[in-house]
């Protein structure tokens, strides 16, 4: 008797995941590259737009874009809630075997997707893109390149660009993983830990035809503090006492150490003399040892007593889905074919 289970079906090969912000001007061209890209691999697909609280017209066009194709979905979040809640929604809401993602600024060239599925086919669950001859401005440039080093040795990971959009992921994979905060940065790290095969593939960079990009330091900012909370969260998430309970030991040994030197000092002296600020340091720190030690048996009990759940971090105002047969339906209002 076989008890391995069959392999499940899909409905579609090819999921896309674009979330995005303020790109009205790119959302016509980038869906009519996509579409004659994917329509020439022979295989079902479907576009799920991300609307993470656009404010230019994007959720309009977006709805024409629906209207046009069946095979698109549009996702509309009620305010701005960051990239990595727009990839949360869009991988609940795929339906593919693979799930690809990219950004919607077309510096991404859908003529290379091909690239990544094979790359896949190699034995890997997660491909991850390298832009590898970069078209930025060297100040967002050396931010990058020292972003890429500190992660990769933070997450032993050796990757080149942990923050290209363009990925491509098993479908099991990306329903199974719900970022949050900046943490669309270290999926492929997230997905290493868990134990998954993760690759990389050189793209190339193409400039933004138009606008103006929505990168700034903070993002960088916000990107390392959450480093150490993916760190964290791998390393001590089911057993937070390993990490508190290392760090309260050691200052109970400093303070227990201390705490001798003094008792020494008393039998010998018979006074501690003006010593006695050193003797509070020295129990306080012992109580800060205490603490941590306390918090991470409380850790212990809540990680064996509750399943780890987030909540959602975001609510969607409307979702536009794409039909189950696909196909283009009608011409959309003020969108005409290239």
């Amino acid at each position: 008797m076989n008890d391995r289970n069959p392999a499940p079906e899909y409905p579609v090969a090819l999921s896309v995941v674009v979330p995005l912000l303020n790109e009205s001007e790119y959302l016509v061209p980038l869906y009519e590259k996509l579409r004659t890209r994917l329509e020439s691999l022979g295989r079902t697909f479907e576009l799920i737009f991300v609307d993470d609280g656009s404010t230019d017209g994007s959720f309009e066009v977006l709805s024409g874009l629906h209207r046009k194709d069946r095979r698109v979905s549009v996702i509309r979040f009620r305010r701005n809630y960051g990239k990595s809640a727009a990839l949360s929604a869009g991988f609940a809401a795929s339906r593919g075997e693979l799930v690809f993602t990219m950004d919607a600024d077309l510096q991404d060239d859908p003529e290379e997707i091909p690239q990544l599925i094979d790359k896949l086919n190699e034995g890997y669950d997660l491909v991850s893109g390298w832009k590898f001859k970069r078209l930025d401005p060297l100040s967002k440039r050396l931010p990058s390149k020292l972003f890429n080093l500190v992660t990769s040795w933070a997450c032993g990971l050796r990757l080149h660009d942990f923050n290209c959009g363009f990925k491509l992921y098993r479908g099991e994979l990306a329903r199974s993983i719900k970022p949050y905060g900046e943490l669309h940065r270290y999926l492929p790290a997230l997905a290493h830990w868990r134990g998954y095969r993760v690759g990389e593939v050189k793209v190339r960079h193409h400039k933004r035809p138009y606008g103006r990009t929505k990168f700034g330091m903070g993002r960088f900012l916000k990107g390392y503090l959450d480093l150490l909370t993916v760190v964290f969260l791998n390393r001590y998430i089911k057993s937070p006492l390993h990490f508190f309970g290392t760090l309260g030991t050691l200052l109970c040994l400093v303070g227990f150490s201390i705490g001798c030197y003094f008792v020494a000092f008393w039998l010998r002296h018979g006074n501690i003399g003006g010593r006695v600020p050193f003797l509070l340091f020295a129990i306080f720190v012992m109580l800060g040892g205490i603490q941590l030690i306390s918090t991470g048996l409380l850790g212990e009990m809540l990680t064996s007593s509750l399943d780890y759940v987030r909540a959602p971090v975001f609510e969607i105002s409307a979702f536009l889905e794409a039909s189950p047969g696909g196909g283009k339906t009608q011409e959309a209002p003020g969108i005409g074919e290239n």
